[in-house]
């Protein structure tokens, strides 16, 4: 059994006491890996976009936390990261950026989905080919496919808005290879689980704070913050569970 721990939409400021939406957001991921460390071992940890809030210097923060750890650590960028700036401040173990991490005979692959300059992601031709090309090369290997933006529609209008537009050209790529058993994503700030044909769609929450699920406008919800665990079993079944931060 191989356990995977995802944290997302970190929203860091380069100020350790720097708020979003009232919510001190080293304080709260610090208390989130605090939590989810004790219910470890994990053998890597996924880091699902928006480690900052447009701005790189909090970087240095997440280095610290988790640069001593000795599982990789693999950090995909949001529409709030720079992603040259963050591909420039994890490109050295334990972390990486993007690429694909082999965990026993199950593979995570993690995805760009950033667009310059939009809050909604879209897939280079580039991205989809890596991603058809990595599944190709390892069609025995049940998969983890991860990227920040929701490739599926919500049910909340103004997040939809801003999830993967041409999402049917992902799914083409995923379609053409049934080693893939989950897709995971951020940005939403919220819990989701669904499934699409043999594959497993999982949303997880913010270390940071929450937004309300089916609210048509913007909304935010009472949730605390959390994290995400996967268990990929050597079978090729997973099974996963959301916690949030347990507040005094």
């Amino acid at each position: 059994m191989k356990r995977l721990l995802q944290i997302s939409d970190l929203h860091l400021r380069a100020d350790p006491q720097g708020f979003l939406r009232g919510a001190i957001t080293l304080e709260t991921l610090r208390a989130c890996l605090s939590e989810a460390m004790t219910a470890g071992p994990y053998d890597a940890i996924l880091v699902s976009g928006d480690l900052t809030q447009d701005e790189p210097a909090a970087y240095a923060h997440l280095q610290q936390l988790l640069g001593a750890s000795v599982i990789p650590v693999l950090c995909l960028p949001g529409n709030h990261d720079d992603p040259g700036a963050l591909q420039s401040a994890f490109g050295n173990s334990p972390f990486q950026t993007l690429g694909h991490v082999v965990l026993g005979n199950w593979l995570l692959i993690g995805l760009d989905s950033t667009e310059p300059g939009r809050d909604s992601g879209r897939l280079s031709s580039s991205e989809l080919r890596r991603l058809d090309e990595t599944l190709a090369r390892f069609p025995d290997r049940p998969t983890v496919v991860a990227l920040h933006h929701p490739p599926v529609m919500l049910g909340s209008r103004w997040i939809d808005a801003l999830g993967l537009l041409e999402a049917e050209q992902f799914w083409a790529v995923i379609d053409r290879h049934p080693n893939v058993r989950c897709v995971v994503f951020g940005h939403a700030h919220q819990t989701y689980d669904s499934t699409r044909g043999h594959v497993r769609i999982l949303g997880a929450p913010a270390t940071s704070a929450q937004f309300l699920p089916g609210s048509d406008d913007f909304a935010m919800d009472e949730r605390p913050p959390g994290w995400r665990v996967i268990n990929l079993d050597p079978s090729g079944q997973l099974r996963t569970a959301v916690n949030w931060l347990s507040l005094p």
